[in-house]
Formats: structure tokens, sequence, C-alpha cells
């Protein structure tokens, strides 16, 4: 049986549901994930698309895609920030905050790089994203 999670907007309004385990779990240390989120960094559960359901309050749902990769989603109505969705990798990345049951374990600083808040948690930190979607899959020390 598939574990079945639901989650919501802050208000309520848009609710989602993940199914299955995410395909990871992190932090992402970009720079346009700390404007995007107003915090130093983002915690992120990464889904495959066809995992991820909306089923409340889709029309309600506004996007902003600032370069193509990300399909940033939130609520119009009360601003909270939902999902983003990676079209070209068919995933989805639900904010960890989203999904208050899933047992949040993260695994990996993505985009370390750009940090402004180095953190000593000894979980693999990269300069940008792993090599198989692109990045270099460079390490860096903490």
């Amino acid at each position: 049986m598939t574990e079945t999670l639901e989650g919501t907007c802050f208000c309520g309004a848009v609710e989602i549901e993940v199914k299955g385990t995410p395909l990871e779990m992190g932090y992402c240390h970009c720079s346009s994930c700390r404007s995007y989120s107003g915090g130093p960094i983002n915690a992120f559960t990464l889904w495959k698309a066809e995992n991820v359901r909306v089923t409340k309050g889709a029309e309600l749902i506004g996007r902003y895609n600032k370069t193509g990769m990300s399909d940033r989603q939130f609520c119009t109505k009360c601003g909270g920030h939902i999902m983003v969705g990676h079209p070209g990798l068919g995933l989805v990345d639900v904010h960890a905050t989203t999904i208050p049951g899933l047992a949040f374990k993260p695994s990996v600083h993505l985009n370390y790089a750009e940090t402004v808040l180095p953190m000593k948690d000894g979980l693999p930190k990269l300069k940008d994203f792993p090599a198989e979607i692109g990045g270099t899959g460079e390490a860096m020390p903490e």
C-alpha cells in the first residue's frame, strides 16, 4: 500500500496530496530560492510529478517562472508557497512545510556555493546540482 499525505497552503484554500515517498529531501541555498522564500535556505521534498496532485483550490494557484526551469506555485488568496514544478525533469518540489505529516529527513544541501548560512550538519554539500540533472555534482567542504 502506498502512503498518501495531505498538505495545504497557509490559509488552507489549496489542498494537495502526495503519494509514496519523496525521491530526495534537503536544503537549497540558491539565491532564487532565498529571494522567493524570504529565508536563508529552503527545505525541499522532491517527488515524481505524477505523485503530486492538487485536490482542492486549483483555480487559486498562481504561478511565477523566472528561469524556465522552476514553475513556482502559490496560493493567490494567502500568498502561501505550495510547490515548485520542474517540468524539464518531471519532478515537483513540494515545500517541506506544506506537508506537515511528512517526517522531514534531509540528506543533501544543493547550491551550497551560494550559501549565506553555512551549516555543519554532516550532510553532503553540493556546489550546485547532482551531475545526473545537469549540475557539476561537485561536493564542497562544510
